[in-house]
């Protein structure tokens, strides 16, 4: 996915908050899509807003001003009163003068101005270093959304393999149903025994027995996808449009790899935490430079005297300078610098970590993916020879050829069989969602 398409996400999240209760009357009326699911996902869920939130912080800190370019300017002021008992001795004649309750004032106003106008490259460091945290924001972002239409997708399709389930589940126990209905009558003419008969509606009622713990699972299923898309009516029903798990033509592996190392979110984050050790390297280094720093300001002095010569006095005018300097020797140089070097190294061994994870999961799930995928021919082929199987045997059981033993083995082979099915689409498309999340393109479901 182009970062012009994840960006707009990124600004459908921004402001996604001002939907929040129309979103949930649209889950709760309208018949939803996935990717009508996402959208509303997108609007609501408070991990995206928080990691928008965090991701705006990044960008507010991202100036010029915060990096240390501009200059500081502050106006201050202060008054300050004393009140004295002197002596004074001549020395010529020895005579003492005594001053009672001296009551001198002196009030100071100013403006002040520093600005620091170079520092060894440690201001150009530190906004170069603002900007990649920004950029790292936008990918925390992206790591968020992308994480997101995973999990919800993953939910999505899993509601829909527990609907599935429970429609086979009301199968059963509507087969089950028939054959009691069956074994009854013939119990009543006496073609079949009290066993028979037990055994039917013990069947019968381990089946509908399945079928309400199945309308739990699903309304599990039901809570679980309205939390990711932050409906407060958490238990509220949720309508999807898709009916059936269905997959997407097979996927390549070596096409998956090169967009791991293209787009991978997590990959970029890594070289991202490389390109910030290294400017923390050049922030240590810029201490070998000298700093130059201007400082300005104007003042205004008022003083007031008891028994000076003068009863007040003031000054008020401009005033600056310039320093220079450079720091000789501060004792932690040498070892900043060699942890620095040091954290460059490790930062890049992880991203060499990262990519060998990343490959080594990509070949895991691309296994079970190409076996599911096999999975999923071989049972739709054995969901056929299963209901022949099972409408044989229904036929032999009205002729009375077959015992409820054989019959009851005939129908948990079909549901067995659908339900092998079932649970290999499932898995195929878990891992095609896992395949398309690890290679940077899950967002390809919004589509």
């Amino acid at each position: 996915m182009k970062n012009r398409s994840w960006k707009c996400l990124l600004l459908s999240v921004a402001v996604g908050g001002c939907f929040i209760s129309v979103a949930a009357q649209q889950a709760a009326n309208d018949t939803l899509s996935l990717q009508e699911c996402l959208n509303i996902g997108l609007e609501n869920n408070y991990s995206l807003r928080i990691a928008h939130n965090e991701q705006q912080i990044s960008a507010n800190n991202a100036t010029p001003g915060n990096a240390g370019y501009l200059p500081t300017v502050d106006l201050s002021g202060s008054y300050r009163g004393t009140v004295e008992n002197t002596n004074a001795t001549l020395r010529s004649t020895g005579e003492v003068n005594s001053e009672r309750n001296v009551f001198d004032q002196t009030l100071n106003a100013g403006v002040n101005l520093n600005w620091t106008l170079f520092d060894g490259f440690n201001i150009s460091t530190n906004y170069k270093k603002l900007k990649e945290l920004e950029r790292q924001g936008e990918t925390n972002t992206r790591i968020a959304i992308e994480d997101f239409v995973a999990g919800l997708t993953a939910e999505y399709y899993n509601y829909i393999q527990q609907n599935i389930r429970l429609a086979n589940l009301h199968y059963a126990v509507k087969l089950s149903a028939e054959r009691l209905r069956i074994v009854e009558e013939r119990y009543r003419i006496g073609n079949f025994s009290g066993l028979d008969y037990q055994q039917a509606k013990v069947d019968y009622n381990a089946d509908k027995a399945k079928y309400l713990q199945q309308q739990e699972a699903l309304q599990s299923s039901c809570i679980n996808l309205n939390e990711w898309m932050a409906i407060k009516q958490i238990d509220i029903p949720v309508h999807i449009i898709d009916t059936l798990i269905v997959l997407k033509e097979q996927l390549n592996f070596d096409e998956l790899w090169q967009s791991t190392l293209l787009t991978n979110a997590s990959l970029l984050k890594a070289d991202q935490n490389t390109v910030l050790a290294q400017l923390d390297y050049k922030k240590v280094l810029s201490r070998n430079y000298p700093y130059v720093r201007l400082n300005a300001g104007y003042g205004y002095t008022f003083n007031k005297y008891d028994i000076n010569a003068n009863s007040e006095r003031s000054n008020f005018g401009f005033n600056g300078g310039v320093t220079v300097g450079i720091n000789l020797f501060d004792g932690n140089r040498r070892r900043e610098k060699q942890n620095a070097n040091l954290a460059i190294r490790n930062k890049q061994l992880q991203r060499e970590e990262l990519e060998l994870a990343l490959k080594a999961d990509l070949s895991n799930i691309w296994q079970s993916y190409l076996n599911n995928f096999k999975l999923v021919t071989l049972e739709r082929q054995n969901l056929i020879t299963a209901k022949d199987n099972y409408n044989i045997a229904m036929e032999r059981y009205l002729l009375g050829d077959l015992s409820g033993i054989e019959m009851r083995e005939a129908q948990k082979s079909l549901l067995d069989a659908e339900e092998r099915l079932l649970t290999s689409e499932y898995n195929t498309k878990l891992c095609e969602v896992s395949l398309l999340l690890i290679s940077g393109n899950v967002l390809v479901y919004l589509q």
